[in-house]
């Protein structure tokens, strides 16, 4: 007799019911524990795993730096930051203190990375670290002993800073086991000279370190000194050592409520009745303490997104044309001397060429850009009839308006004009190609030629710029037009120094016209040139080694090292084709603070362009620059302040986690062009304007382009406290899965009885 259809329906889905009880079983009793066996073997948990004091970025009521964890969605909260900067000058020189704050607002130990700028020309030699009570100073060491003593103080649980310098305007501090909730205070203390220019002094204090392109094939060459007493050999970046590699520093992204907020203020004895005082790009507010001196300082808050610059005038324009500076220390006298050439009638106008380049790459993006195009329309108003020119424009393509240099026609100029309104910024920064386009002068034509570089020159492969011009400069004069809020000083000085030309600086668009004018009254008017300048008295180290030509408004600068400041210095030189000369009696010099060490950092200075120019070894070059370091308490490339307290605070089962502070975006940049968004443009321009050829887009934020490539102190890959799923606990889940399974089988059984 078959069975009804219902019991046939009724064993079929107790059949199914058995496999799938079966299969869950397998999965849940056998498979998982077995999963989770092998996983807790592959992953055995650390013996520091601690709960992390995750957040999540809705949690924050007020603007901070998130790290990542490896759970998606959590993060913890990095240290906060403030600076405070405190200047004082006195005459021709300024001594800053640079006070930076670190919180650590987790409750983990944390090891803080902070990228800062410093003048190109500053001398750095103090470090204080303060916690609580105590004040630990620093020394200056070779810059890898110092990384060593940090390390172990690192790995020690002890607190330690250390300040190394990566580029000679860009430094690093790294503070290392600063606890829970803790507040540490570092102090850098520097001195630089107070520039005179143009009838103005003024004071720069940068406040913002900007992105910096990295041309393929162009990476920086680092080079470390291994010295045994006195003498050794250079080793290059191939040999460093597995944990000192570059480092990026993060940006904060725009509209973010975070900032890095900088105090600041000046103390202004100019050793002079004093006249009109401005701060170019901030707010502040003045005091007046009497005729010569005043108390400047930030109105408020500010966010460390420009350059701070300070000028100041003499009463009645009554500018000095010399000053004489004394500083003694030891068994020496220091000399600071400043010498301003006269005011000639300006001669009949000699034939000249003159190449404009302009920088419209992705870091010119924002004001910037509209800063160049309108310094470079200015310039070509300004052309005579009989000059030669041309136009240059770059990213990581270049174009040459003209073939060649061409007569300043109306027709030329106006068609040149046309092309500098219609650049846009994008695309990398590839500042060499341009260069040797600039400097090629094959035609070898006599007269003046000379070459208006505007950039913000934010790349990493200064060297390699600085060796094309001391190799190809030949009868070039380079004037650098540094553009933006940040521009990168060091590379348009030392360029400029190299090029025999001057360097100028526009901040903003209203800037524009002054700056230019003062320029080509530079180009226009005759330098001063074979500068000599003579000691009577004998065993004087002066600097720079390389005189300078001389041009309107712009000073010769002199820094020398005396047995006893007497005797007279003269300085001479030709004036178009007249002799000049002045002679200043050293024993009416005046005392003044700092000179020393600011005779000792353009020494250091020196020894670098020698290098550049071929006149010294590597190793010559490295021996004198850590010698002087050393004897001056300086931090250089070759040395660094590095500050360790004795005591031992973080437990050594406790794991140190990293944190970068983030960096400010200059101002006037645009985040969205930088980091990724470029406009397309046509790679070739011809002569008149037209465009032609393939289109190509390249944008400073491409694969090239790195955030502050820089050398960090060497830190392990530690992990941020991890989040995975320990796996004692997998394997009590696989138990649990066992028991499930047996229980639904055995249900099943039951079910499928008659």
């Amino acid at each position: 007799m078959s069975a009804s259809p219902s019991i046939l329906r009724h064993q079929h889905r107790r059949t199914i019911l058995m496999r799938f009880g079966l299969l869950l079983w397998f999965s849940n009793a056998i498979l998982l524990p077995v999963l989770a066996v092998i996983f807790a073997l592959l992953h055995p948990l650390e013996s520091h795993a601690q709960p992390a004091a995750f957040v999540t970025p809705s949690e924050m009521g007020a603007g901070s730096l998130l790290l990542q964890t490896t759970q998606e969605g959590k993060y913890i909260e990095a240290p906060r930051l403030a600076t405070d900067v405190d200047i004082d000058v006195n005459g021709p020189t300024a001594r800053a203190v640079l006070t930076q704050a670190f919180e650590n607002s987790t409750d983990k130990w944390v090891e803080a990375l902070y990228v800062f700028p410093l003048p190109e020309d500053s001398a750095v030699y103090s470090l204080k670290m303060i916690v609580g009570n105590r004040v630990i100073v620093a020394d200056i060491k070779e810059k890898q002993a110092a990384r060593a003593i940090y390390e172990q103080a690192r790995k020690q649980g002890k607190r330690a800073a250390l300040v190394e310098q990566q580029q000679p305007n860009v430094f690093t501090n790294a503070v290392a086991n600063i606890g829970p909730h803790e507040k540490i205070v570092v102090q850098i203390e520097y001195q630089q000279a107070v520039r005179l220019a143009d009838g103005r002094f003024s004071l720069r204090v940068p406040l913002v370190v900007a992105p910096r392109y990295s041309p393929q094939g162009a990476s920086p060459i680092t080079q470390q000194a291994d010295l045994k007493a006195g003498w050794g050999r250079t080793q290059d970046s191939k040999s460093r050592k597995a944990g000192d590699k570059p480092v990026s520093t993060p940006l904060m992204a725009p509209g973010s409520a975070r900032t890095n907020p900088v105090t600041l203020k000046v103390n202004l004895n100019a050793g002079f009745p004093l006249d009109d005082i401005r701060s170019l790009y901030h707010t502040v507010k003045i005091d007046r303490l009497n005729d010569s001196a005043r108390r400047i300082a930030l109105d408020g808050d500010a966010t460390a997104d420009r350059d701070f610059v300070l000028e100041w005038n003499v009463v009645a324009s009554n500018v000095p044309s010399v000053g004489l500076f004394r500083e003694h220390v030891g068994k020496d006298d220091y000399v600071l001397a400043y010498v301003t050439p006269p005011a000639v009638a300006t001669p009949q106008k000699a034939d000249r060429e003159i190449v404009f380049v302009i920088d419209n790459s992705g870091s010119m993006g924002g004001t910037s850009i509209q800063q160049a195009r309108a310094s470079l329309d200015y310039a070509l108003s300004r052309l005579e009839p009989s000059d030669r020119f041309n136009v240059i424009r770059f990213d990581n393509t270049m174009t040459k308006f003209f073939p060649d240099s061409v007569l300043a026609t109306a027709d030329n100029i106006a068609s040149a004009r046309r092309f500098v309104t219609g650049l846009e910024a994008a695309g990398g920064t590839e500042m060499l190609p341009p260069l040797n386009a600039a400097l090629d002068d094959s035609h070898q034509a006599n007269g003046l030629r000379q070459v208006v570089f505007l950039t913000d020159g934010e790349v990493n492969n200064e060297q390699q710029l600085l060796d094309a011009i001391a190799k190809s400069r030949g009868r070039s004069r380079i004037f650098m037009v540094g553009i933006g809020s940040a521009p990168n000083t060091y590379l348009m000085s030392r360029a400029a120094e190299l090029g025999r030309g001057s360097f100028t600086h526009i901040g903003s668009v209203a800037e524009v016209n002054e700056r230019m004018r003062t320029l080509f009254d530079k180009l226009e008017n005759p330098a001063v040139t074979d500068v000599v300048a003579v000691f009577s008295e004998k065993n004087v180290s002066l600097s720079p080694n390389l005189l300078p030509d001389l041009y309107h408004g712009e000073p010769l600068v002199l820094a020398a090292r005396i047995g006893k400041a007497a005797g007279t210095l003269a300085v001479s030189g030709m004036i178009g084709d007249r002799p000049w000369t002045i002679s200043l009696p050293l024993d009416q010099a005046s005392n003044a603070r700092g000179i020393s060490k600011i005779w000792a950092r353009r020494q250091i200075d020196d020894a670098e362009v020698n290098h550049t120019l071929g006149k010294i070894t590597q190793t010559e070059a490295d021996k004198r620059i850590l010698q002087l370091a050393l004897d001056h308490h300086l931090v250089t490339r070759l040395t660094s302040l590095v500050a360790v307290d004795a005591k031992r605070l973080r437990p050594a089962n406790v794991p140190l986690t990293e944190a970068d502070i983030p960096l400010q975006l200059p101002a006037g940049w645009d985040y969205k062009t930088l980091l990724g968004v470029g406009a397309t443009r046509d790679a070739k321009v011809d002569g008149k304007g037209h465009q032609t050829g393939d289109k190509s887009q390249g944008v400073d934020g491409d694969a090239e382009m790195q955030v502050e490539p820089i050398s960090a102190p060497p830190a392990p890959n530690l992990p941020l406290p991890q989040t995975a799923t320990p796996g004692q606990r997998l394997i009590l889940q696989g138990l649990l899965a066992l028991l499930l399974g047996a229980s639904l089988l055995a249900c099943a059984s039951r079910r499928s009885k008659p």
